[in-house]
């Protein structure tokens, strides 16, 4: 049978999977209400096309964190991909790297950071990853993985700042969670990690828990703070991304830490956000989350060994145009957005951090409906990534309507992969790419920096009055 949408393969991947893998990529925690909210939502956006326009030529490509990608729809970090095909984030990588796109490593991968880098369709290819990074109680670990992903030549690190805990996910309790015998986590072989006999293999759980979430409570650091986040800025020279910042309280602490004086290796200037189909509360992120910071500094702050992957300029889309902001020598970013559906029982990719305060609470917004509320309070400073739902490419196209500089996808890629191995993945990308430029057309758009919010309508607009042409 012929896959056209990219929600065909979940099906094929069911039948494929061993039902313990299957309910790791596929469920979420407790009820798993916002995991069905994430795609509902999305279901509930119109367009408002506009026609006669030549769409005869349409441009897709964007700048993140200063390189060049073909379309503003990334791959997000999902965990132990090789449960899913033998070939696991090999392949995934190139497949990213064939679509022009940005793949996101898991720390808690099948393949190491070193094997990932070193894979790519020929000599000369597009090669842009980030790696997520998880912060374990052993430090030592922690700098060990940074430094090794910095060597391989990834480009940033996302940092996971929302997960002190795991979600319970009642799917993984029921199947016992645990990694197959036959598999690892390796990047961390080899590692200073003392008598931690479970970071290759999963298998120490209570009877009331996954393997999973016994690991992770195990080895998680649950102190993490905001005074970490400077600590890691000073073991490598990669733009740190923080992701998990869900509330206005912490969208001030973010800005105000990233303002100090230039002696401690932090700019006000440069900020990225990712947005998640979870956390957001809607009344907690305010104007003055934004406010927080000089009306100069935005985006993302660079590291000084990022000199020739940012180049001179960073560019990130706005709200209806592209703006251009210098280069600073150091650099952070955010990652505003819900953890994955598996962990609360909304998010959205299977391993990417939880919000801890929120993990008993699992009913939140889904990502496409916290996006706008996020955009807003940043107030155009920094940019936005949704990441949670998207199936569609006019999922995308929604969400930058609603103000997103780009998507992330995590279950259509292991759900692709476990179906079709490296070809799924790629036909995902491509598909997702060929529906996103058909809606733009559509809706006539010939460029990014061309969509905007009057191109939709949402349930929570108010009655619409015509603007001036």
């Amino acid at each position: 049978m012929e896959i056209t949408n990219v929600n065909e393969y979940e099906a094929i991947a069911k039948e494929k999977l061993p039902k313990m893998v299957y309910d790791y990529y596929a469920s979420g925690a407790e009820d798993q209400w916002t995991l069905q909210e994430n795609r509902n939502a999305f279901a509930r956006i119109l367009f408002r096309p506009r026609i006669l326009i030549d769409v005869t030529k349409i441009d897709m490509t964007t700048t993140i964190l200063g390189f060049k990608i073909s379309m503003p729809i990334m791959v997000a970090p999902t965990a132990m991909q090789k449960m899913a095909h033998p070939e696991g984030e090999l392949a995934t990588a190139r497949a990213s790297s064939a679509a022009g796109t940005i793949m996101t490593l898991s720390s808690w991968t099948t393949s190491s950071v070193e094997e990932v880098a070193s894979t790519g369709p020929g000599i000369r290819f597009f090669q842009i990853r980030f790696f997520q990074l998880q912060v374990y109680k052993n430090r030592k670990v922690v700098e060990q993985l940074v430094r090794r992903a910095e060597r391989a030549g990834f480009k940033a690190i996302v940092l996971t700042g929302d997960a002190p805990r795991l979600g319970r996910r009642e799917s993984d309790i029921k199947n016992r969670f645990t990694l197959p015998p036959n598999l690892a986590l390796k990047n961390f072989e080899g590692l200073d990690h003392g008598k931690i006999d479970e970071l290759i293999i999963i298998k120490y759980y209570p009877a009331n828990d996954s393997g999973l979430a016994s690991y992770a409570g195990g080895q998680i650091d649950r102190t993490l703070s905001w005074k970490d986040v400077q600590w890691l800025q000073t073991i490598t020279n990669m733009p740190i991304l923080v992701k998990g910042v869900l509330t206005g309280e912490d969208g001030q602490l973010l800005l105000s830490s990233c303002s100090k004086d230039s002696d401690s290796g932090w700019s006000s200037r440069d900020h990225c956000i990712k947005p998640c189909s979870f956390g957001y509360r809607s009344a907690a992120v305010s104007a003055s989350a934004a406010a927080a910071a000089p009306m100069k500094t935005v985006v993302v702050r660079f590291a000084n060994a990022n000199a020739d992957a940012a180049k001179d300029y960073c560019s990130f889309r706005r709200r209806r145009k592209l703006s251009f902001y210098r280069r600073q020598p150091f650099g952070r970013g955010v990652f505003l957005r819900q953890r994955n559906e598996q962990e609360l029982t909304q998010n959205v990719d299977a391993a990417a951090g939880t919000c801890g305060n929120q993990t008993n609470s699992p009913y939140v917004p889904a990502t496409i409906s916290a996006l706008e509320e996020a955009v807003k309070a940043t107030q155009g400073r920094v940019p936005v990534f949704l990441d949670g739902g998207v199936r569609r490419g006019t999922d995308v196209f929604k969400a930058l309507a609603l103000g997103a500089s780009g998507i992330f996808i995590g279950r259509p890629v292991v759900f692709s992969l476990a179906a079709e191995g490296e070809a799924g993945v790629r036909k995902v990308l491509q598909m997702l790419r060929d529906e996103f430029e058909l809606t733009m057309a559509l809706s006539g758009c010939r460029s990014l920096s061309e969509i905007t919010r009057n191109h939709i309508v949402t349930e929570w607009d108010t009655p619409r009055h015509l603007p001036k042409l």
